[in-house]
């Protein structure tokens, strides 16, 4: 357990318990079907109670069969950061104001996606372009088991469509890259003052915005690692904040990503490597579908999925993640 006082060990016991009690619930079950199907056996030696038992069997046996998968699925090692809220990062790739374009529109489906399940989403950082797209864009997505979901996302988006501006009406293909993050709390990363470099600049936004800005803008640079954090918001102390916040998730995720290296230098998850150079989905807007790679799921929604509607191809890749670790498990 964590030091850092009382709070910070309520918190850790809280997620414990979250974290076991549907395994509880699982081996709660599956004692229960099994002596079932004990009381139903010892009735086969009965011939009164005999057809009654016949017929209960072969559903209790399938019922058992059923609670003995959700059971394996329930124990399997779980990534100490799924219960986490998240940091969710969009840049635009290959293919200019277009790219800008598309990455605006991903930083919307998460937003969408974020509220349709409940969550609270937050921008804490956005560089807007002139056609409103987005040079990047951080979004904190807060609440219960938000990087279980979210971190399939992490990798290169594909955009196949007609550009706005293109009058030819040529279909163009751009790319977007996401790096979803795991909140850090400041329990699991020290930084180190000295480490750090902190420069204030003028804010300053598209269109004209901004005209009477003061240095509020903060860029903090971690010297070790070279990682760079800017935020722009009206309060420097707010600016400070924030880029703190997401550099404890950029370290967070550094480390967690070398503990995963050293674990399994040599293997490769079901769902993609992680890497965030990996083209991970397509969305073709002409023959309204997406299509992700990782696993051959191809959607003819595309209107509903860029409206947020996430939940078929998140579910599809986390059924195919345990599926995967379940075989490794049988090797």
């Amino acid at each position: 357990m964590a030091e850092g006082g009382d709070g910070v060990g309520f918190a850790e016991l809280a997620r414990e318990y979250a974290e076991l009690r549907p395994v509880v619930g699982e081996i709660a079950l599956w004692r229960e079907l099994k002596a079932e199907i004990v009381d139903a056996e010892s009735m086969l030696a009965d011939p009164e109670m005999r057809p009654l038992a016949e017929d209960e069997l072969p559903g209790l046996r399938d019922r058992l069969e059923q609670a003995e998968a959700a059971l394996r699925i329930a124990l399997l090692p779980r990534d100490a950061a799924d219960a986490r809220s998240a940091m969710v990062e969009i840049r635009p790739g290959t293919g200019g104001d277009e790219a800008a374009l598309f990455a605006g529109d991903l930083l919307r489906m998460y937003q969408r996606f974020a509220e349709a399940r409940g969550w609270r989403s937050e921008i804490v950082s956005e560089t807007p372009t002139e056609l409103g797209g987005v040079k990047e864009a951080v979004l904190h997505v807060k609440g219960e088991g938000v990087f279980a979901r979210l971190k399939y996302e992490s990798g290169v988006h594909r955009v196949q469509r007609v550009p706005a501006t293109e009058a030819g009406g040529r279909v163009h293909t751009s790319a977007a890259t996401v790096a979803v993050l795991p909140e850090a709390e400041e329990v699991d990363i020290a930084v180190d003052p000295a480490d750090l470099r902190i420069d204030t600049m003028r804010a300053s936004g598209a269109g004209g915005q901004h005209v009477n800005t003061t240095d509020s803008a903060v860029r903090i640079t971690h010297l070790p690692t070279g990682i760079v954090v800017t935020s722009s918001e009206k309060s420097q102390h707010q600016n400070r904040a924030i880029a703190m916040q997401v550099l404890r998730a950029r370290l967070y995720d550094l480390e967690r990503q070398r503990a995963d290296d050293a674990r399994a230098a040599d293997r490769r998850s079901q769902v993609g490597s992680g890497d965030r150079s990996e083209r991970i989905r397509t969305y073709n807007f002409p023959q309204g579908r997406v299509t992700d790679h990782r696993i051959g799921l191809t959607l003819y929604r595309l209107d509903q999925v860029m409206q947020g509607d996430l939940d078929e191809v998140v579910d599809a890749l986390m059924a195919d993640d345990q599926a995967a670790r379940l075989a490794q498990l049988d090797a």
